[in-house]
This record gives structure tokens, sequence and C-alpha cells, in this order.
């Protein structure tokens, strides 16, 4: 009887260390699961923006913070002086025009244009699975081409 009151006590002193969790600072998942159900969320946002775009920003992070966007049609040329992009596709496909010069572009934030052209950029692909990264100071363009949506999570890495 000794011995089982003995087990019981340590039993409940070690149930608080094994019922709580800590979880690292800045730990984040994302799920498969919770993407699909944001995607749909954005569905519904993109269909009432002029761009026919929706993007879910992250919490943000001294190095870098994250998003998840939902395109229904062609994205701006885009360029960043600071952050560095990492496309990680989920859904659709898209061309990604990336690099050349950004010409006619509008200062829209400190260290970012927006719209003008691409001259002289390349074109790749982009399905789900794909994972891309676009260097700071970069001109990059995603056109759907006659597809009809195009999910992507982004991390943004800052301090370049």
């Amino acid at each position: 009887m000794k011995k089982f009151c003995l087990f019981c006590v340590l039993a409940l002193a070690l149930l608080p260390a094994t019922a709580q969790e800590t979880v690292p600072a800045g730990f984040e998942l994302w799920s498969a699961t919770s993407l699909k159900q944001l995607s749909q969320e954005l569905s519904k946002k993109a269909a009432a923006d002029a761009h026919h775009s929706a993007i879910q920003r992250f919490p943000d992070y001294s190095n870098d913070y994250a998003l998840f966007a939902r395109r229904e049609a062609d994205g701006i040329p885009e360029w960043h002086e600071t952050e560095a992009d990492v496309f990680f596709v989920q859904t659709g496909t898209a061309t990604l025009v990336v690099g050349g010069t950004l010409e006619g572009a509008q200062n829209i934030d400190p260290h970012e244009k927006r719209n003008g052209t691409i001259t002289g950029g390349i074109r790749r692909k982009l399905g789900p699975g794909d994972v891309v990264r676009i260097s700071a100071k970069t001109p990059h363009q995603l056109l759907l081409e006659g597809a009809h949506e195009f999910t992507y999570f982004v991390i943004k890495v800052k301090g370049y």
C-alpha cells in the first residue's frame, strides 16, 4: 500500500509537467488544413478586390514575417529594396516574371515599388510544391495566364 501511495504522489507531481507544453518563442505552425481553409476565406476577399487578390499577414519577427496570398488574376510588378521573398506554391499555376528592370513603377511604401513594366526579365512556370527565392532589389510579377487561382505561402526575409 505504501508503494502504491508513493506512486500516486509521484504521478501527481509529474502531471503538471506533462500536461503543459512550453512552445518555443517564435514557433509557428500552419497546417495544410488551416491553409486550405484560409484560401477559401481569401477567395471571398479576392472576389471583392480590384486586383482580384487577397493576403493574410502573420506575426512579424525581427528577421522575417510570413503571409499567405491568393490571386485570381495577374499580379502587378513589384520590387522590394530590403526584403527577399521565398514563395511556397500551394495551388494553381502561374508564370513568374523575375529579374530585368522595373520601369515606370511608383514608390508605395519606403523601400517598395509597384506597378510599371518589367523589361528583360525571365519567365518561369510555377505549380504546387514549387519553392522560389527572389532576392531583394529584384523585380518580379506573377501572371496567371488563364488559370483561375493561385495560392502561395511567402516568407519575407528582412534586412538586405
